[in-house]
C-alpha cells in the first residue's frame, strides 16, 4: 500500500544514525538527525522543509554545517528542532562564520529554529540571510508538564517528542502519519477532469471536514492546453473511494536503560508500527553500554516490547562489530522484541 512518507535510515547499514523522510507528492523531506547526511543525495537535501535533532553529540548534529553550505542561495527556509539550549548552539554554529556578503544572495534563507525545554517550554529564534544571519527571538511558550509535546502539526502527518536521558536531555520523536484519501482516477476523466495539485486539496479538505460547498480551484495541463475551473468539495467528493489509517513512526537513539525512559517513552510510542531504535552494543557488553549511557540489542527489544512495536528497525550499532556481528544484533533485538506469555519474566 502506498504511504505518504516514504522512511529510510540514513545508513542503509544500520551504523550511523538518521532518519529520512520523504513526503511523497510534496516535493519536500523531513530529516531525524544531522549526522553523516552527505551520503543522501544533494537532491533530496535541498528539498528538506524540517529537520528534528534529537541531541548535538557530533555524529548527530555535525552535518548541519554540510545542508547550510549545500542550502545557501537555494533553500528559502528551514525549520530545525532540538532539546534544550538548541537555539544557542545554533546560533553559535552560525557565528562561527563570516556573512559579508551572503545577504546579497538571490535567493534569501530563514533558519527557523525551536528548542524544547526539559518543563516543556519552547524557546525560538530566527536567522535570516537577509540580516546576515543575525538572531531574532520569539516570545517563549511556556511548558504545560505533559511527557510528550507536539512539535509540528499539519495535515499529513504530525511529529511529537519526549525527552529521555543520556546523560544529557536528548529527544525521542514519534511521527503521526495521518489518514490518507484514496481517489478513483477512472471517475476524474469520466468527470471531464485531469489530475494535477487540486487533488492535494481536495484530500486535505476531505480530511479536514470541509463543508461540501467550500470551494477548490482546478488547474491542470493537458494534450489540449491550460485548464482551470472551480467546483465545490460535495461537487467533488464522488472521487474519494475511502480513508486509509495512517502509521505511527518512531525514532529512539542514545539514551539509558532505566525505568523512568522506558514509561517516559510508552506513551509517545504505544502501538507504534515501525519502531526505529537504537541498538548500540550486544547485551554481553552491558558493562559497556552501561558506561557509555547507550542500550543493548536486547535492551532495545524490551522497549520495543513494551510499547507494542508491531516492527523494530534497529541501528546505529558500534562501529566494534562491523563485519561480524551485524545479524547477531538484529537477532537479539528479535528475539526480545517477541511477545511472551505474561507469566515470563525477564532479570
Amino acid at each position: 500500500m502506498r504511504t505518504t512518507l516514504d522512511i529510510r535510515l540514513i545508513d542503509p547499514d544500520a551504523f550511523e544514525p538518521g532518519l529520512v523522510v520523504d513526503v511523497r507528492d510534496e516535493k519536500r523531506a523531513l530529516l531525524f538527525d544531522l549526522g553523516e547526511i552527505e551520503r543522501v543525495a544533494p537532491r533530496v537535501l535541498l528539498r528538506v522543509s524540517h529537520a528534528f535533532v534529537s541531541h548535538t553529540h557530533m555524529d548527530h548534529f555535525a552535518g548541519f554545517d554540510h545542508l547550510l553550505a549545500l542550502g545557501l542561495g537555494r533553500m528559502k527556509r528551514l525549520v530545525l528542532w532540538g532539546g534544550p539550549g538548541f537555539v544557542d548552539q545554533v546560533e553559535h554554529k552560525l557565528r562561527a562564520y563570516t556573512w559579508n556578503v551572503v545577504h546579497r544572495y538571490e535567493v534569501p534563507m530563514t533558519i527557523e529554529v525551536h528548542a524544547l525545554g526539559e518543563d516543556g517550554a519552547r524557546t525560538q529564534a530566527a536567522f535570516a540571510s537577509v540580516h546576515r544571519f543575525a538572531r531574532s527571538d520569539a516570545a517563549t511558550v511556556s511548558g504545560d508538564g505533559a511527557v510528550v509535546a507536539v512539535l509540528h502539526d499539519e495535515p499529513l502527518f504530525r511529529v511529537g517528542a519526549c525527552i529521555v536521558d543520556h546523560e544529557m536531555p536528548v529527544l525521542a520523536f514519534a511521527i503521526d502519519e495521518k489518514a490518507q484519501v484514496r481517489v478513483a482516477v477512472d471517475r476524474i476523466a469520466a468527470m471531464g477532469l485531469a489530475t494535477g495539485a487540486w487533488l492535494r486539496t481536495l484530500k486535505h479538505a476531505v480530511l479536514a471536514g470541509a463543508p461540501d460547498e467550500t470551494p477548490i480551484d482546478l488547474a491542470w495541463r493537458d494534450r489540449t492546453g491550460e485548464h482551470a475551473e472551480q467546483r465545490s468539495v460535495g461537487e467533488l467528493r464522488a472521487l474519494v473511494l475511502d480513508t486509509i489509517p495512517g502509521r505511527r513512526i518512531g525514532y529512539v537513539t542514545d539514551l539509558r536503560f532505566t525505568p523512568d525512559n522506558v514509561e517516559r517513552l510508552a506513551p509517545l510510542l504505544d502501538g507504534v508500527d515501525v519502531l526505529h531504535i537504537e541498538s548500540v552494543f550486544l547485551d554481553r557488553d552491558r558493562d559497556q553500554a552501561l558506561r557509555k549511557n547507550h542500550l543493548t540489542a536486547r535492551q532495545a527489544g524490551e522497549i520495543a516490547r513494551r510499547v507494542r512495536a508491531k516492527k523494530v528497525v534497529p541501528f546505529h550499532f558500534s562501529p566494534r562489530y562491523r563485519d561480524r556481528d551485524e545479524a547477531t544484533l538484529r537477532d537479539e533485538v528479535a528475539a526480545w522484541h517477541t511477545p511472551c506469555p505474561t507469566a515470563c519474566s525477564h532479570s
